[in-house]
């Protein structure tokens, strides 16, 4: 929780929204009346005991913002499987199969979706005599050295009162970029991000596959508040670790319900196959924190099955949050006055004037006014430091979520002002400036090479044909077909090496 620069304009600017609509609107009535009980999302890295368990189901982030470089679209990114060690082998990460993973839009401020775009996957594999993901290195997503793939479907649906009311299947057996393995198994991503890229009718494109966690922060909060001295900030926990994204860009005229009327809500679900072969949501995620550090144990699993419609039964988590009273207990700075109305509007309304919709029924979700254009230079504070095109009106990648929420949470909008933070301010990777926008997934290579190497040396070794039935070299022997299909370099040598010992083992045990 250290100190941040930003322009008190900016600070004051957002102040003097939310005292605004304080003032004229009867906050505390409406929004607890509006409430009325009736699935929906937030930020999630291990958020619940159940979902912590089942990581393939569990949606970590959500972001939308308007498209920096196609402004008449908007873009909403999903995240899943948090904390994915690049060199997690020799089973690397995919979507479940057995899942609907869901992107719901509500376009008319009634807390119920409008539309919903369905992705779900599926799994093939060109080889199940070999344990590995690939058996050479991987140049396209169709080469046949990828041995395992995944393709997806999108289905969109539309909405009245929570029934579906017409399905459209609008992709077909897209293809996913694979699991960053290494520059060995992979040596251009790159190319393969660029060919899980698909453009859809009308205008709309979409990806899905591994990529760099975009959130950024220091995940010792847990250790009491940052070590209870501030003695552990500024490490960005999440670095150097990956998720499954899906990404989605759609022309706004498509998800808005007006020009009139651009503010659309948005968040996301996770639908897991019961045991009797139905559907059940298991995980939800709309605006970032809410279920990590609002509300407590007994509810965190029931807000995962949930829907915004629902969100009155949460309403006190909000009113009334723990962590300031936390931060009191621990550094001292005195908790704001309750019942935390400030917290409502911005988090379960939106900010009046900006991204509060005309009759809004509050609920947790991401708020998107789509008519804001993008910032020329995004601010990472959003609406906080002036940059009304960011959080809370949408989530961009570069958004700093955390210093802005702690310092709403800890009352800037009701005159305590602070600067508050964990001192990360910028993901470790840089973020694309085009379309998935998410920044390419660390590679299992990484790392430090092995002694007496360059990493030049050539290490095709050769191993689709190793895995060859035997008799296909011709009548080689054994021990020429393991030397010559191990190849030279350090691959070769560990191969040949494991060989002569079960060679030999097998030798020993015959006399």
């Amino acid at each position: 929780m250290t100190p941040n620069s930003r322009s008190g304009a900016g600070r004051r600017g957002l102040a003097t929204l939310v005292c605004g609509a304080l003032a004229a609107g009867g906050l505390a009535a409406a929004g607890v009346t509006a409430l009325e009980p009736g699935a929906a999302s937030a930020s999630s890295h291990r958020e619940a005991p159940l979902i912590s368990g089942t990581p393939q189901y569990d949606n970590t982030d959500v972001y939308a913002f308007v498209s920096p470089d196609k402004p008449d679209t908007t873009t909403i990114i999903a995240n899943w499987i948090p904390f994915e060690e690049p060199a997690g082998g020799p089973n690397f990460y995919t979507f479940a199969e057995d899942a609907q993973y869901d992107l719901h839009i509500d376009n008319n401020s009634d807390a119920q979706g409008d539309l919903l775009y369905r992705f779900t996957f599926d799994t093939h594999v060109k080889n199940e005599k070999t344990f590995l993901y690939n058996t050479g290195p991987v140049e396209s997503l169709d080469d046949a050295d990828l041995n395992i793939t995944q393709t997806y479907d999108i289905e969109l649906i539309k909405l009245k009162d929570q029934h579906p009311v017409s399905k459209t299947k609008i992709a077909n057996d897209v293809p996913v970029a694979p699991s960053n393995v290494g520059k060995a198994s992979m040596p251009d991503y790159a190319k393969l991000r660029a060919q899980a890229v698909h453009e859809l009718h009308g205008g709309t494109t979409s990806f899905a596959g591994q990529a760099d966690d975009p959130f950024f922060l220091d995940l010792r909060v847990f250790d009491l508040l940052y070590g209870g001295n501030l003695s552990e900030v500024g490490n960005d926990t999440l670095k150097g670790y990956n998720v499954n994204s899906i990404a989605l860009q759609v022309p706004t005229h498509m998800i808005a319900e007006s020009a009139d009327q651009p503010v659309v809500g948005i968040w996301s679900t996770t639908q897991r196959k019961n045991a009797k072969g139905y559907f059940e949501q298991v995980s939800r995620l709309g605006s970032p924190l809410v279920n990590e550090v609002v509300n407590p144990l007994k509810d965190k699993d029931t807000f995962n099955a949930s829907v915004p419609a629902d969100d009155a039964q949460f309403l006190k988590n909000v009113t009334h949050p723990e962590l300031p009273k936390l931060i009191e207990a621990i550094y001292k700075i005195p908790a704001p006055d309750e019942p935390r109305n400030d917290l409502v509007d911005v988090f379960l309304k939106g900010v009046k004037d900006l991204n509060q919709p005309p009759h809004v029924t509050p609920s947790e979700m991401l708020r998107l006014n789509t008519s804001i254009k993008p910032a020329a230079e995004p601010k990472r504070l959003g609406v906080l430091d002036g940059d009304t095109a960011g959080f809370p009106n949408g989530r961009r990648l570069t958004d700093d979520v955390i210093d802005a929420s702690l310092q709403v949470v800890e009352g800037e909008l009701l005159g305590a002002k602070n600067d508050l933070g964990d001192a990360v301010d910028k993901n470790d990777k840089e973020f694309e400036k085009a379309f998935p926008y998410v920044a390419l997934p660390t590679e299992g290579s990484r790392g430090p090479l092995a002694k007496g190497t360059d990493g030049e040396t050539d290490v095709r070794s050769q191993l689709g044909d190793a895995l060859q039935p035997a008799g296909a070299s011709g009548g080689t022997d054994d021990m020429t077909l393991i030397a010559g299909s191990a190849g030279a370099g350090a691959l070769g040598i560990l191969l040949i090496g494991g060989a002569l010992m079960w060679w030999r083992r097998m030798r020993d045990r015959a006399y």
